[in-house]
């Protein structure tokens, strides 16, 4: 356990309020030693916990600022720990300062993220929830949110805990069974009720497992790749979308020669655009560099905009047909039409022979014409479900790929007991359910993970 003191500045630079925060077993005395309370004769090792205290840092008879220092005292904080938080103006200048007096009386600088890794080394949080930290700090929609606020508080942790409590009574009978092996005619664990609890453990853990597609596109956004030939207006559409120049717009053929891609918000949905290069029959050995990574962000996306040009939306079709249909199976497409204002009468659109399941639409980009109706189209193909702060959706690729692991022992399990096998193999694949399950906590993690979680977080938190 740590037996050193950290600090670091919590807050972003440029307000007009800072926050730094000291946490360790010294923290109080270091506090006190740079810090002295308005009032005549208090000390700030006598406050009691949760209070707030005014005061001046100070060094020797210089004062540097007049602040708040918040205390809290172990094991009722963040960190488990002996923790304050001087809270004083938001000058560069005094936020420095103050941290350097700290450091000159015993603390050191906080590491990315250790505030949250005492926490979770002190029982404060399981790993699932410390985790969720760094996502509720990104989190930049509602949904993000909520999902991070539900994992924060617990709502993934316990769905694990109740799996790994059935997994445990699971093995335990079958293990109580073993023990007795010499007397045949004990059976403590029901087969045929031990199936069906492996078949709602199975059930459970899917479902937990599926929902990754779902909390993926919410918290890293739903990929759209807009696709077409050159000059149809694929970056015209984009800067209108995030209602900003990203893009380069001209009418030269094969402007856009890499993949440009942007964020934005619509419908408290994320989306992920990505601009292409246009698909063209070209010698230019840097543009057909673009098309190859065109064809590849084709195939990653979950919804296309196939940009088409009303001036020739036939020919544009046929040419393209063949090299965009077969990379969208299991994708939502939309065609889009653009440049409707240079064109009284569109022929051939939608075409007849299309699946059903394609939409379409006619836009001018250029003139913002329709554009609200394309971005219904988008949350409409989005399909996402609403979700509230009591749902638990996986959103982190490590919990995914535990989970996954969890779902092929469990299914070795549910054969196991169709055919018989004998109790300890099955109770083997048990273990190595109940283990997977753990990592996602936290209760079996190497040092080796932890560094790789913490070290993304942000310094002070």
């Amino acid at each position: 356990m740590n037996q050193d003191t950290i600090c670091a500045i919590a807050t972003a630079q440029g307000g007009a309020i800072g926050c730094i925060r000291v946490s360790g077993p010294e923290a109080i005395e270091i506090t006190s030693r740079i810090f002295t309370p308005a009032a005549m004769g208090k000390k700030l090792k006598d406050s009691k916990p949760y209070t707030l205290t005014f005061g001046r840092i100070h060094e020797g008879s210089e004062i540097i600022d007049e602040v708040l220092v918040s205390l809290f005292r172990a094991p009722h904080s963040y960190t488990g720990e002996n923790s304050t938080e001087i809270t004083c103006h938001g000058s560069v200048y005094i936020l420095q300062k103050v941290l350097q007096l700290l450091i000159t009386n015993g603390c050191r600088m906080a590491q990315p993220g250790e505030y949250t890794q005492r926490a979770f080394l002190n029982g404060k949080m399981d790993l699932s929830q410390a985790e969720a930290v760094a996502d509720l700090i990104a989190s930049s929609s509602a949904a993000t949110h909520r999902l991070a606020m539900s994992q924060m508080r617990g709502g993934f942790s316990k769905e694990l805990t109740s799996l790994r409590d059935q997994l445990l009574h699971f093995t335990s009978l079958i293990e109580l069974e073993l023990d007795f092996s010499d007397h045949e005619e004990l059976e403590f664990a029901d087969r045929s009720e031990l199936c069906r609890l492996a078949d709602n453990i199975e059930k459970v853990i899917s479902r937990l497992a599926d929902s990754f597609s779902v909390g993926n596109a919410i918290k890293n956004g739903v990929p759209v790749a807009i696709i077409g030939e050159t000059n149809a207006g694929k970056s015209t559409l984009l800067n209108v979308l995030l209602n900003e120049e990203k893009a380069i717009v001209s009418d030269i053929h094969g402007t856009t020669r890499d993949v440009i891609e942007d964020t934005v918000n619509i419908g408290g949905i994320t989306f992920r655009f990505i601009d292409t290069a246009g698909i063209r029959e070209t010698n230019d050995t840097i543009e057909n560099l673009g098309i190859e990574r065109t064809f590849q962000k084709l195939e990653q996306a979950e919804i296309v905009l196939w940009m088409i040009d009303a001036t020739d939306v036939t020919t544009q079709i046929v040419q393209l047909s063949q090299q965009i249909l077969p990379r969208c199976e299991g994708k939502q497409l939309i065609l889009v039409c653009n440049k409707a204002d240079l064109v009284s009468d569109i022929q051939n659109f939608p075409p007849i022979d299309f699946p059903d399941n394609v939409k379409s639409i006619v836009i001018s980009a250029k003139k913002r014409e329709h554009i609200e109706e394309l971005q219904q189209l988008l949350i409409a193909a989005a399909n996402l479900p609403t979700v509230t702060s009591n749902d638990v959706i996986v959103t982190n690729i490590r919990h995914y790929e535990a989970l996954t692991n969890a779902l092929e022992a469990i299914h070795r399990v549910q054969e196991g007991l169709a055919n018989n096998l004998s109790g300890d193999f099955v109770s083997q694949d048990i273990r190595e359910c109940i283990f997977h399950l753990s990592d996602i906590a936290g209760e079996v993690t190497n040092d080796m993970v932890l560094g790789n979680i913490f070290e993304h977080f942000c310094i002070g938190k």
